[in-house]
């Protein structure tokens, strides 16, 4: 019967701890999940000017911070993630390695802000697009049913707030993949779908101010 009594005892107590180690492990394991979640979301762009000093492939990055970083481009324009290129004075968004010695990628903002423009993919016979604005300001170009509000980018990828008059005051983001600037063509992708916009191209017709020749004028004068 004492054996018995023992025994259960025994039992109980290695119930508890074993109960115990389970509380301990889940307890311990939440926190770093949660800090690995919030390390994913955290924008590690770092932005600046292109400095005199740039070359094919090394730029030289005078950040926001006021630090001097000349920073390798040879493996970012091998994997074409230099976009827009870069000359001196323009405005970088840049993704380093983990020493601070090399570009991972290289957008170019001065290239990236102003209009882009693509047909109207509901008649084609239209053009329709966004315009990218400094400090962060978004517009709509002939756009109806969206309107867009704002852009940054985070880590690499292009975001952008719109808001849809079908859902009201509703604003979603909207996130992209870059896949080419140049000075007159914009492309990039959310998911399979695929966005390449161009500059609008501007018409000289509309600088053409009406001059009346010497005779109208002659002619006015008479009447």
């Amino acid at each position: 019967m004492k054996r018995l009594f023992y025994c259960s005892i025994l039992l109980a107590g290695m119930t508890l701890v074993s109960g115990c180690d389970g509380m301990k492990s889940k307890s311990t394991q939440t926190p770093f999940e949660q800090l690995d979640t919030e390390h994913s979301r955290r924008d590690t762009t770092v932005y600046g000017l292109c400095g005199a000093e740039s070359t094919m492939n090394r730029l030289q990055l005078i950040t926001d911070n006021g630090d001097t970083l000349s920073l390798d481009t040879y493996e970012a324009n091998e994997q074409n993630k230099v976009f827009g290129n870069f000359s001196v004075g323009d405005r970088m968004a840049v993704l380093l390695n983990s020493d601070s010695t090399a570009a991972r990628q290289v957008v170019n903002i001065s290239v990236l802000l102003g209009d882009w423009v693509m047909d109207n993919p509901l008649d084609g016979g239209s053009k329709v697009g966004i315009s990218l604005k400094d400090g962060g300001v978004a517009e709509s170009i002939n756009e109806t049913t969206l309107a867009y509000k704002s852009w940054h980018l985070n880590n690499g990828r292009l975001e952008v707030v719109v808001a849809r008059d079908e859902e009201g005051d509703f604003e979603e983001t909207e996130v992209y993949d870059l896949l080419f600037l140049g000075p007159d063509s914009l492309a990039y992708q959310e998911g399979t779908t695929l966005y390449e916009y161009n500059r609008p191209h501007h018409n000289p017709e509309d600088d053409m101010v009406f001059s009346p020749d010497e005779d109208d004028v002659s002619d006015a004068f008479l009447y």
